[in-house]
């Protein structure tokens, strides 16, 4: 190898090696925030981790409470407790809502229960079943307005939902209490013969049908 080709590869791994410190001052920065990022985000997962145990942990303390009082109004008041103390995870929060919904319809205290329902049924977070699953419940509550009822029934009436047979007994019931007895009847029968029904909710309604005259047979 002559001087020269010996020179210009000295100069060219000098150049290479500028190139490279170049790039490491210019983007160094980056390596350095991905690095704060795993590391912050490993230390976020540990904090929602133990933020979720907490909030499972409050759930649970209040439900074995509320189970071992006699005293309906210390039941709610142990479930509000634990409710408050769970917010940080909603799931755990609106487990104890549900509890705390029937402690207070149990209790007479309607309105309350009618809240808790409407607060689990507007939070987005949840699996749409469970959200569901208080509307059907806060619309079946004693003392609600019909209308209001009515129209909460009909939005989990829709095919494909969860509850739709049960919300379709309900509504079923409101026409009766309307004393619309023709549509209750035919409501009934729609249900009688629908693919999804339950045993459980076909003796239900069958019972029903007859009690009203009616039968499986449309008119």
């Amino acid at each position: 190898m002559s001087n020269t080709d010996s020179f210009i590869e000295e100069v060219t791994e000098e150049v290479r090696q500028e190139q490279l410190w170049t790039m490491v001052r210019r983007y160094g920065w980056i390596a350095g925030v991905a690095v704060i990022a795993i590391v912050g985000g490993a230390t976020w997962n540990e904090i929602r981790k133990s933020q979720m145990e907490t909030a499972a942990q409050a759930a649970g303390d209040g439900i074995i409470l509320a189970l071992e009082t006699e005293d309906p109004q210390t039941r709610i008041q142990a479930l509000s407790e634990a409710r408050a103390a769970a917010t940080s995870e909603s799931g755990a929060a609106n487990v104890l809502g549900f509890y705390e919904a029937a402690e207070a319809a149990d209790a007479g205290d309607t309105a309350r229960a009618a809240t808790l329902y409407a607060e689990v049924a507007a939070d987005s977070s949840l699996a749409q079943v469970y959200r569901d699953l208080a509307v059907l419940k806060g619309a079946s509550l004693a003392g609600i307005d019909a209308v209001e009822a009515r129209t909460s029934l009909e939005s989990i009436a829709a095919p494909g939902a969860a509850f739709r047979l049960l919300a379709e007994e309900q509504l079923a019931s409101l026409d009766l209490a309307a004393g619309e007895t023709d549509a209750a009847i035919e409501r009934l029968q729609n249900i009688a013969v629908d693919s999804e029904i339950t045993s459980a909710q076909r003796v239900r309604v069958l019972q029903l049908l007859e009690a009203l005259g009616g039968s499986l047979e449309t008119t």
